[in-house]
């Protein structure tokens, strides 16, 4: 055992070499000689064929088998030509060529033991006109439809053989094996190269699906990301809006009764109930919705901002060297807080994104109070500064879509005439009803504070 491990640490490098080429010419030659490999007809829908109408197509298709059964043919024509009236060996090499397109490794080995039969049979030299043409003919095939290390050891083997023969049969110095060796060596290097380039060509095509289908997934990927992390900070922003007013309820409804001289016991305990119920919906909001805000983020400060806060938005975006117009149309007043605060962060997106991709713009910024709710228009012209290559990854779009969806309104985005961009957004808004509830509401926010 020691002398068995001793002996394989030291084999030199020249004899793993030859074990190797060994190796691959009995898994190349000898294993699964007679597998069954059935020659494939072309792809009807290749650069060529395609260009022709589909019934030409359904025959050009077997060319490949046309021309090795033809090959076949001229090896019947050759034998006969050389041999009168021996039709068997003219079939000898036409078995072995015709054999090839089913078991191209079984049909080299019979191409070998078709050349001795026609060698001993009486032919001209080891390589008799049909065999010579029938084996140069199988050699082009296997290596067509093989890898080129099969295709090697085949022309190897078809050397050595050429040599034995000639050099146990034939001794006047004429040689026929010679230029059989040339051509089928040259052969076997135009077919190689060419199924090298093809194997290249597809595993470029492959690598370049791979990478298609790469980028798609990175692309699905990176939008479902950007969506989950917009609709995360809408959630957030919600749950700061709604919490707010869900903590005025509980303090109005705890502090209603103090401020009638003695309420009656059902009042009293309506108001309880409602303080009861509020601070358990507020509960549950806050372990529903908390848990959207991550770890780091701590809660805001200062209220959330509305279009109150609009002007000083313009004036931020001024200094930062864009000018911008407001205009207000209809009847200005107090909407749902969630409504005023998406209508704000769509209008600072939009002008964001004019100063990253229209520098030296201009932009228009349209507030519209109509009777069904509010409308909002950001227009900005083509830049005439550089503009930045990148395109952008559509975040803030995505963004604003997202804002619209949740409010059940409606928007449009794209590019001008003029070459600027423009964004158009329709946001509902609860019936005079409503509107008049949450105004006063909201009105009211003197009494709550000074409540709380």
């Amino acid at each position: 055992m020691t002398e068995t491990r001793a002996q394989t640490k030291t084999r030199t490098p020249e004899f793993q070499v030859a074990a190797g080429a060994l190796g691959g010419l009995r898994k190349d030659l000898l294993q699964d000689v007679f597998a069954y490999r059935p020659l494939p007809p072309l792809d009807g829908d290749g650069p060529l064929l395609g260009l022709l109408p589909a019934d030409v197509r359904k025959k050009l298709v077997w060319t490949p088998h046309a021309l090795v059964l033809g090959a076949a043919l001229i090896c019947v024509f050759l034998g006969m030509a050389q041999s009168g009236d021996e039709l068997v060996l003219s079939l000898v090499p036409a078995i072995a060529v015709a054999l090839t397109l089913v078991r191209p490794v079984a049909a080299f080995w019979a191409s070998v033991l078709g050349t001795l039969v026609v060698a001993g049979g009486g032919g001209a030299g080891p390589w008799a006109a049909s065999s010579l043409w029938g084996h140069l003919v199988v050699l082009v095939v296997v290596a067509a439809r093989t890898r080129p290390r099969t295709a090697a050891w085949a022309w190897i083997l078809t050397v050595l053989l050429g040599v034995l023969m000639e050099s146990a049969a034939y001794s006047d110095g004429t040689s026929t094996a010679a230029p059989m060796f040339v051509v089928s060596a040259l052969a076997l290097l135009v077919v190689t190269v060419v199924q090298v380039r093809r194997e290249a060509r597809r595993e470029v095509d492959e690598a370049e699906r791979e990478v298609t289908v790469q980028r798609t997934v990175t692309a699905v990927e990176r939008d479902r990301r950007t969506l989950l992390e917009e609709r995360t900070t809408i959630a957030r922003e919600l749950h700061d809006v709604v919490a707010h007013h869900m903590s005025v309820v509980a303090i109005q409804a705890e502090a209603a009764p103090y401020r009638v001289e003695n309420p009656p016991p059902e009042l009293a305990q309506a108001f309880v109930t409602i303080r009861e119920n509020a601070v358990a919906a507020l509960t549950e909001l806050r372990r529903v919705l908390g848990v959207v805000r991550a770890e780091d983020q701590e809660a805001p400060d200062a209220p959330q901002p509305t279009l109150a806060r609009l002007d000083r938005l313009l004036d931020n975006v001024r200094e930062a060297g864009l000018e911008t117009e407001k205009t207000v149309t209809g009847a200005v007043r107090v909407l749902p807080q969630g409504v005023e605060l998406s209508a704000y962060r769509i209008v600072q997106e939009a002008l964001s994104n004019t100063l990253r991709h229209a520098p030296g713009a201009t932009a228009a910024v349209e507030i519209a109070y109509v009777l069904g709710g509010l409308g909002v228009r950001v227009v900005n012209g083509p830049p005439t500064g550089p503009v930045d290559a990148s395109p952008g990854a559509g975040h803030g779009i995505t963004g604003m879509r997202e804002r619209v969806a949740m409010l059940e309104g409606e928007m449009t985005a794209g590019e001008t005439e003029e070459g600027g961009y423009e964004v158009a957004v329709f946001l509902p808004v609860p019936r005079a009803g409503d509107a008049g509830a949450s105004a006063t509401g909201t009105g009211t926010g003197t009494d709550q504070e000074a409540a709380a």
